[in-house]
């Protein structure tokens, strides 16, 4: 076993308190990340529980874990609970099989298929539109949820799902407040003992796997190719390659992740509209001059600029995935210190996003932070809601895409205010969601 120099080690939190550690960080954790980094730098290094935990809160130094050093790290604890629901899918599997089932799927979400999603995503949206009247209250996070749910379920599997959405999303849900106790000493044991939030999860993983294996099923029957990604699957599985089990790790893994994200996206977005009219009134200008009342296609993205930069800056105010685990395969340096095997990397988007070394008034809605400029925002630097590196999002093409398109579909006919008196908070859970949905009302733009 490896002796710890204990003089090479970060400043951080006295370790004698690694409890009081473990409860802050499960009460608020960007508050507690947050209040580290304030008081003991960019490199940090702490005690949770029997947790050994490094937070970078530096683009330079999260490169080296996510790009230059990414083949010591693997995704490790933090989502070992998340295989019981997910399985060996392209989110927790590692290494070499990784690789392998990159490769595979990797050409779904390919520049060239973005040509055939495009529609489904505005025949969505219009479908949405459709459902909705003047005046009417809604809930924004359910709406984009459905919406979502019906684009990936079309885009990726060629069927229509959007009547199922709200029960996958009420599975998800009961699945995620579940990962809550990742934290926990011994957490990977408390899905043998028959808690009522382990009987839910298994409740809901058994929903969704329903879902999944009618879709998968149904294909076969069928065979049709059309180069989606259950058309991939199958056809890897045809010439000896994933077992049913393994394209429904794939498909389910893929189908959350897609309509998760995005919906929330989307869901944050609209909320920083809605406080911001100034910034309504500069995409209505836009989306009236481009579209003219028709619905925006794959050749309408490059002159949809001030769309994207609209989704860009909600991304970075509220990034769907706002804390970023890694855990060390051996030992390994960061600047001047070393840490030992098996210690958690976390980084977080949401507070690199929202410091001021990196981004100018981080707390203020300006899309126009992301203008072509030399030195503006559009640089990678201090932005990566997607992650980073080797095992970034492969789907952030088709969520970049859909946010745009979703966002000029809707917002050139509609326009959506926060319900007065509805409060929002950020619930943090694998993602930041509203706490409390997000209750708008919808009104058609005159």
């Amino acid at each position: 076993m490896k002796v710890i120099n204990k003089s090479k080690l970060p400043p951080g939190p006295n370790p004698r308190i690694s409890l009081i550690n473990l409860l802050r960080f499960r009460k608020d954790s960007l508050g507690f990340l947050k209040g580290v980094a304030s008081e003991f730098g960019d490199i940090a290094h702490f005690k949770m529980g029997p947790l050994r935990v490094l937070l970078l809160n530096h683009p330079d130094y999260i490169k080296e874990v996510l790009s230059t050093q990414q083949s010591n790290f693997v995704k490790g604890r933090p989502l070992e609970m998340a295989k019981e629901l997910l399985g060996e899918g392209l989110l927790t599997s590692e290494g070499e099989f990784h690789k392998r089932q990159s490769r595979v799927i990797q050409p779904a979400f390919h520049r060239k298929m973005m040509a055939n999603y495009a529609p489904a995503m505005t025949e969505y949206a219009t479908r949405l539109m459709n459902s909705w009247e003047e005046g009417m209250q809604v809930d924004m996070m359910k709406e984009m949820i459905k919406m979502s749910t019906g684009i990936a379920g079309k885009t990726m599997f060629n069927v229509d799902i959007e009547g199922e959405a709200p029960d996958i999303n009420q599975a998800l849900e009961s699945v995620m407040s579940l990962f809550d106790r990742v934290t926990l000493p011994f957490a990977e044991y408390l899905l043998k003992l028959p808690f009522p939030g382990t009987i839910r999860f298994f409740k809901a993983k058994a929903r969704l796997d329903n879902t999944i294996y009618r879709i998968i099923d149904e294909r076969k029957q069928n065979r049709l190719d059309n180069g989606d990604l259950l058309s991939l699957l199958l056809k890897d599985q045809e010439q000896g390659g994933m077992s049913d089990q393994q394209i429904r790790d794939e498909a389910l893994t893929l189908l959350l992740t897609a309509f998760d994200t995005t919906s929330l996206a989307l869901t944050w977005t609209w909320y920083l509209i809605s406080q911001n009219p100034e910034v309504e009134a500069e995409l209505h200008e836009e989306l009236d001059r481009v579209l003219q009342g028709r619905m925006p296609t794959l050749e309408d993205i490059p002159l949809l600029k001030f769309t994207r930069m609209v989704f860009s800056e909600a991304m970075r105010l509220y990034p769907p995935i706002y804390i970023i685990a890694r855990q060390a395969i051996h030992s390994f340096s960061i600047r001047d210190y070393e840490l030992p095997e098996g210690t958690i990397v976390l980084m977080s988007p949401y507070l690199i996003h929202h410091d001021s070394r990196f981004h100018a008034n981080p707390e203020i809605f300006n899309p126009h932070n992301w203008e072509e400029k030399p030195g503006g925002q559009q640089s990678r630097l201090g932005y990566f809601p997607f992650s980073e590196g080797p095992r970034s999002c492969i789907g952030q093409h088709y969520a970049w895409l859909e946010g745009v398109m979703v966002l000029a579909a809707i917002a050139q006919f509609w326009q959506a205010k926060l319900v007065p008196g509805h409060t929002v908070e950020i619930a943090q859970l694998l993602n930041l969601r509203p706490k409390n949905g997000m209750m708008m009302q919808v009104n058609r733009r005159k």
